[in-house]
Parts: structure tokens; C-alpha cells; sequence
């Protein structure tokens, strides 16, 4: 046994010795011989179109006990005017928590969470959708109520206001990040800012959105011949068909969506800038039209294209960007290809300041070498392996292969395109890269964004030609979203405000000047160069209650100093014409600007500073609706004070501030509500010791003053920022 065990471990150990020189013969990994890739097969879903027009595609995966549908709806925000801008979004946060026509919102997550399913509705570019995740034996309870939220959405009030405190917060919070607004302008610039494909939401457009758009979106586009309707899960095929034709085949058709307009005017080629002061990076990105779609011949070459350029860390701008010259982490792009409407091409990258305008010139030597010089054969082979391996992964899952088949009926692609695609990228030439390059990537009709700090680039940004600057300021609403109900349900929305009519002006101006003599006159409020209020504030936060102290100096018209008494320490905030900066513990810094001009904005809109201001031109007021607010009929009074807007709830009886409607813009974004009590006198004026605030419907703040001081003595550095 012995002799057998010693034989058989020499043999095993000659054959690792006459093994070993062929591993050791390999000196490169591009001697490895891989086998070829085998054709991959994918298997296909079932294909059902309805007398009405409705495409179903069914697949069968029984590997767990679960079913997902989804319906996707031609129509989306490409197809709504621009100043309703957002409405799909509302649509598509309110559609599902709005209910149905025999239940509520809140009825629907009960029904919902009792069989751990789930129900969820979306707005995007083109389309809406529609989706349902349920366990195997839930189906049949859960699958009426997906038809009822698909046919018969109530789209209540309460949630279309709610959707719409949320798209305001999102506006309010957009210029916080600069790889963000690089995104945003770069599209605009591409497009052009009034293409239906580089729309902004804005305040006055979320304002203009009534329930009764939204009801009329889902009655032009919501029909089964505008519907792809997929499921996938475990399932019989031929029983799900007939719970489908039962549940829609009768539904009748309806309006044809329409075709995908075509609308792109991209901006001039030349330097754009966004100035941003509270960055440390210059963010870059180049853009300019003509791309072609995704059904175009030269698609798998412009893949290929693609890949060479910015295929990870093999592509030419990751290894001459970031590798060679270390002027990035990140930079990529190529040209994007769309399904129906024109791509473009654009390249994004973040470098530090200090080198802004020499990755702007790098970057652009890339895209005319790319346009002018050749592609190696290794780089060919190198970009097409990486897409052909990725290839498998693209519908490594049942879901996924409905997912891309639904893709292409919705966009009326071949069913074949997907599994053609390993083909046409196999065939692609060094020859075919280099034409498709030079047709649709132009260095001379690029335009360059930087969105940065000018002071800290390596030289001013005009020494690479004319600068255009971009102005992202957030437009002000038309007027703020009303409040509606009590302090206990704060929020609420208003439609676009029409242009006033004399008479409502006349009555806006008769109003503040009640609210004027209610808090001392003319005269008095004239007389009141700054103010000093001490209050203790009860702050909400995620840890819980937080007390501090705050005194508040106001030097009229522009100038504020807050002195936060906080458990960690003091922190000072200052706000003048001159300086904008925050101390703490740590040390002074400077305001972002940004941030300055929020505050100059909302100190515009302080009570006292408003009614300094009852005669001045730039100031009006309009007076709107009465509203119930803690059992007093209020009046709406719409305040434009110098391009800063804000809405005031007042007592028309007494001229009592009740109530202060503005957007808040600091870190916590979204519809502040501010409520007013205790009026108590002080000197020759009536000023309020007691506030609650409410931020996008969440009680935030409450404070109760215990001194208002009128013409305070101010020491004369109050406002001056501490040398270094």
C-alpha cells in the first residue's frame, strides 16, 4: 500500500515538472489565449397585443415566490408646456399616495402593508409608470387595486400639496452642489434652455400646477394604446393572459401619444462660467449637439468610439488626464446616443482650481486628437473585448429581459436589437471608429462650461477667450404657496398668481397700511434704525429637542448680527454690504455667496423692513383670499419687497400680523411658515414675543422673546469682520 501511495505521488509530481515550463513560458498577459466568448442566449418573454392596443410581453421565473408588473405610459414632461414645468413629477408622487376613487391614500398603504406588497408611481421624460411587487398568493387581491390605481386615481389635494413642498425644497437646494448645476447647464447649453429636454422647474411653474392638470394628464395620455404592460414572476403564462384581457380588454382606446419633438437649439460655442465662491474644484464639461439615435448604423461603432475614450482607467482621458498628468479623479463622457430624440456630445471632469484652465486646454487637445490622429489596433481590440464581455451582464436576470423588451416596443426598435448588438460590435474596423469620430465630435463647436471660484484658477478665465457668464440665481415664485388649516396641518399651495388687478392692489396697500398702524405708524416705525430681540428658541432636531439662546441685532435696512447660544458653544453670524461671515469656536469664515444673497433676500422681507418701505416703488402689495387661521378670517397680502416675495395672513379687522408665508433656504429648505403671537408694546411700536415655525409641513422651531430693545446702543465694530 505504501509503495502504491509513493508511486502515485511521483507520478502527480512529474506531471507538475513537465507542467511547469509552459506556465513559465508566459511572459505578458497579452500571451494568454483566451478561448472565444460563447453566443450568448437569453430567453424571450411572451408577446400580447389587445384588440385596443395595449402590448403585454409575460415571463415566467419561478425561482422565488413573487410577482412584479409595471406599465409604462407614453407622455411624460417632454410633453407638457414649460410653464407647468414639474407637472409629471406631482403627477407621479401624488398619483399612488392620492388614492383612487374608493380609497385613500392612506386606506392603500393599510390594504398594501397587511400583504407586504407594494404599489409605486413615477414621472419621468417621456413616460409615466406604473408598478406592483407582490407575493405569489397576494396576486389576486393585490392586482385590483394596481388596475384601480392605474384607471381611477382621485389625486387628492393634500398629497399633490405635499409633492409639491417637496419639488420646492428640491429647487431651493439645487445650486448646493457644483457637479449638480454643471449637469443642469450643461444640458442647457446642449439643448438649448427652452428645449423640452432641458426644462427647469422653477417656484412660479410649481405654483402654476393645479389638480386639475394633473387630472387632465392622465385623462390625454392614460389609454391602453399609449400602455406597455409587463410581468414577470411566478406565474402560468396562460393564466395571467386571461386575468389581463379580462382586467383591459375592454377598456376602450384612446388619443395617440405623440411623436417625440425634435426641438434642440444648443447655445453658441465659446466659454461659459458659473461662479461659485464656497468650492475648492473647477468643475468642466463640453458639450455640443448631433447625435445620432440609437438605431443609427454608426451606433456600435460610436460604442466602440466611446469605449476608447472613456472606458474606465483603459480610456485615453483616465490615463492622459488623471494617470499622466494628475490633473483629475474622474472625467468621462462621449457621445450619448438617445432612443428618439437627438444625444449629444459632452464630456464632464472636476480638477483643483489651481489647474481649472489647464485641464479646459487637456481636454480639449483629447477631443482633437481624437478627431485628427489615429486608433491604435490595441486600443480597438481593448474597447471591444470590454463591451463584449460587459455584454452578459446587461440581462443577467428574467427581469431584465422584460425590462429591455418593453425598452424596445415602447421606442418601436426591432425585438432583435439587443441580441444583434455583440454582432454589429464584433464588426466594428480601426476605420469605422476614426469616420464616426470625425463626424460627430467637432472641437470647434464645443461649448466649455467651468463652474468654480475664479480667484483661485491658475490665471483669469478669459485668457481662454470671451466668457459668458451664467446666472443661476432661483427665481422668486410669482407668489408663495398659501398656508391652509391650522398651525397643526401647515402647508397647503397656490396656484400661478394672475397679474393683479388695480383694485386688489389698492385694497393690498390699504391692508399694509392697517398692519402699519397696528404696529405704531409711520411715524414710529420710521423712527426704528435697529433692534436687539433676545429669545429662547426650542430647535427640533433628529436627536431631539434643543434649547438655545439667540439675540438678534438688525441695523435697518442691511445689516444683522445673530448670537447663537448653543449647548456646544457660541456661533455668531453676521450679515452686512460689506462682509458676510460666521465665528465659532473654531474660527471665522466667510460667508458662501450664495448663502449672503439668501439672507440679504429674507432680510428684505422682515416686518419691520417692509413697512419702512410702504411707500417705496419697488415694494407692492397685493391683496388676495381670506384664510381661517386659528379661528380668525384672515386676508392674503402678496408682498414683492425689491424682487424678494413673501405672503402675509392678516387679521383685516385689526391689521394683526398673523402669519408669514416665505421659502426657506437654509438647511432645511422648502415652505416656512411662520406664526405670530403675543404682541406686546414696546416704546412706540407693537412687536411679537412669541413664533412657531414650520418648515415643508414640519413644526421646526418655536421661540418666546424676552426683550425687544428700540435704538440700542451698537458698538461701532458690531458688524465688522475680526482681523485674521
Amino acid at each position: 500500500m505504501k509503495s502504491l501511495i509513493r508511486n502515485a505521488f511521483a507520478a502527480s509530481a512529474a506531471v507538475l515538472l513537465l507542467a511547469a515550463p509552459s506556465f513559465a513560458q508566459v511572459k505578458d498577459y497579452r500571451d494568454i489565449k483566451a478561448q472565444p466568448l460563447r453566443k450568448a442566449q437569453f430567453p424571450q418573454p411572451k408577446r400580447i397585443q389587445l384588440a385596443n392596443g395595449m402590448v403585454i410581453f409575460l415571463m415566467e421565473d419561478h425561482e422565488l415566490p413573487l410577482i412584479r408588473g409595471t406599465a409604462r405610459i407614453r407622455g411624460g414632461a417632454r410633453d407638457v408646456s414649460g410653464e407647468k414645468a414639474g407637472l409629471t413629477s406631482i403627477l407621479g408622487q401624488s398619483w399612488r399616495t392620492g388614492g383612487t376613487e374608493t380609497r385613500t391614500g392612506d386606506q392603500l398603504d393599510e390594504q398594501l402593508e397587511s400583504r407586504a406588497a407594494r404599489i409605486e408611481t413615477g414621472g419621468g421624460v417621456d413616460s409615466t409608470t406604473i408598478s406592483m411587487d407582490v407575493l405569489k398568493q397576494d396576486f389576486d387581491f393585490v392586482f385590483p387595486i394596481f388596475v384601480d390605481v392605474l384607471r381611477n386615481p382621485a389625486f387628492r389635494q393634500d398629497k399633490i400639496d405635499l409633492a409639491k413642498t417637496g419639488a420646492r425644497t428640491a429647487i431651493s437646494r439645487r445650486n448646493d452642489d457644483p457637479g449638480s448645476i454643471l449637469q443642469r447647464e450643461i444640458t442647457r447649453l446642449g439643448y438649448g434652455k427652452d428645449s423640452p429636454y432641458a426644462r427647469q422647474t422653477e417656484y412660479a411653474t410649481i405654483n402654476a400646477i393645479t389638480r386639475d392638470d394633473i387630472i387632465g394628464f392622465h385623462r390625454a395620455y392614460v389609454h391602453p394604446n399609449n400602455i406597455i404592460l409587463g410581468f414577470v414572476g411566478d406565474f402560468d403564462s396562460a393564466r395571467m393572459e386571461q386575468q389581463l384581457r379580462q382586467a383591459f380588454g375592454s377598456w376602450a382606446r384612446g388619443p395617440q401619444a405623440p411623436k417625440a419633438p425634435q426641438d434642440v437649439r444648443p447655445a453658441q460655442p465659446g466659454i461659459y462660467f458659473v461662479p461659485k465662491d464656497d468650492v475648492t474644484q473647477g468643475n468642466i464639461a463640453v458639450v455640443h449637439g448631433g447625435a445620432p439615435l440609437r438605431n443609427s448604423p454608426d451606433y456600435a461603432a460610436l460604442q466602440v468610439m466611446n469605449e476608447i475614450l472613456s472606458g474606465g482607467f483603459s480610456g485615453r482621458l483616465m490615463q492622459r488626464l488623471r494617470s499622466e498628468r494628475g490633473l483629475t479623479y474622474g472625467v468621462g463622457g462621449g457621445v450619448s446616443t438617445e432612443w428618439d430624440y437627438p444625444g449629444l456630445f459632452r464630456i464632464n471632469m472636476a480638477t483643483k482650481s489651481g489647474t481649472t484652465l489647464e485641464s479646459v486646454t487637456a481636454l480639449r487637445e483629447q477631443i482633437n486628437l481624437l478627431t485628427t490622429g489615429e486608433i491604435t489596433q490595441n486600443e480597438l481590440q481593448l474597447a471591444k473585448e470590454s463591451i463584449l464581455n460587459a455584454y452578459v451582464f446587461t440581462a443577467d436576470s428574467r427581469a431584465d429581459v422584460i425590462n429591455q423588451a418593453m425598452l424596445l416596443e415602447f421606442y418601436g426598435y426591432p425585438a432583435d436589437f439587443y441580441t444583434r448588438y455583440p454582432s454589429l460590435i464584433e464588426k466594428v474596423t480601426k476605420e469605422d471608429v476614426e469616420r464616426v469620430a470625425r463626424r460627430y465630435v467637432n472641437p470647434n463647436n464645443l461649448a466649455v462650461l467651468v463652474v468654480g471660484k475664479e480667484s483661485d484658477f491658475e490665471r483669469p478665465l478669459g485668457s481662454l477667450g470671451t466668457v459668458t457668464p451664467i446666472d443661476i440665481t432661483i427665481p422668486e415664485p410669482n407668489a408663495p404657496a398659501a398656508s391652509s388649516g391650522s398651525t397643526q396641518n401647515p402647508g397647503g399651495s397656490a396656484s400661478a398668481a394672475p397679474a393683479p388687478s388695480a383694485a386688489s392692489t389698492a385694497a393690498g396697500k390699504a391692508l399694509a397700511q392697517k398692519v402699519l398702524q397696528f404696529v405704531g405708524g409711520k411715524s414710529a416705525v420710521d423712527s426704528v434704525q435697529s433692534l436687539r430681540v433676545t429669545t429662547a428658541l426650542n430647535m427640533k432636531t433628529p436627536q431631539g429637542d434643543m434649547q438655545m439662546d439667540r439675540v438678534r441685532v438688525t441695523r435697518y435696512p442691511d445689516s444683522q448680527r445673530d448670537v447663537m447660544r448653543l449647548p456646544m458653544g457660541e456661533m455668531t453670524t453676521v450679515l452686512s454690504p460689506d462682509a458676510a461671515f460666521v465665528i465659532t469656536p473654531m474660527g471665522t469664515q466667510d460667508l458662501p455667496s450664495s448663502q449672503r444673497a439668501n439672507q440679504m433676500q429674507e432680510l428684505k422681507t422682515d416686518p419691520i423692513a417692509i413697512l419702512k418701505n410702504i411707500d417705496n416703488p419697488k415694494y407692492t402689495f397685493t391683496a388676495g383670499a381670506t384664510e381661517t387661521i386659528n379661528g380668525t378670517q384672515a386676508q392674503v397680502l402678496d408682498i414683492n419687497a425689491d424682487g424678494a416675495t413673501v405672503r402675509w395672513l392678516v387679521d383685516p379687522a385689526t391689521g394683526r400680523l398673523l402669519r408669514k408665508v416665505s421659502q426657506a433656504r437654509g438647511p432645511q429648505p422648502g415652505e416656512q411658515i411662520t406664526d405670530y403671537g403675543d404682541w406686546k408694546s414696546f416704546g412706540a411700536i407693537m412687536y411679537p414675543t412669541s413664533a412657531t415655525v414650520h418648515v415643508g409641513g414640519e413644526q421646526v422651531a418655536t421661540g418666546t422673546s424676552s426683550a425687544v430693545e428700540i435704538n440700542p446702543v451698537l458698538e461701532g465694530n458690531l458688524f465688522t469682520k475680526p482681523s485674521a
